[in-house]
């Protein structure tokens, strides 16, 4: 897979959970984690694919 492949992948990825988003403080907080752990796993998915 190309790399904005796994870009978009990442942004949707990050956007259903940024929607999923919980009426409280603490939803939001594990929500945005969510998103970071994501991010970066994909990210490392690309470096892996790029060597």
């Amino acid at each position: 897979m190309k790399t904005s492949t796994y870009a978009v992948i990442a942004l949707l990825a990050s956007a259903l959970l940024v929607s999923a988003c919980a009426n409280t403080i603490r939803g939001v907080g594990k929500d945005a984690a969510n998103t970071v752990n994501a991010t970066q796993n994909a990210g490392k998915r690309v470096a892996t694919a790029a060597n």
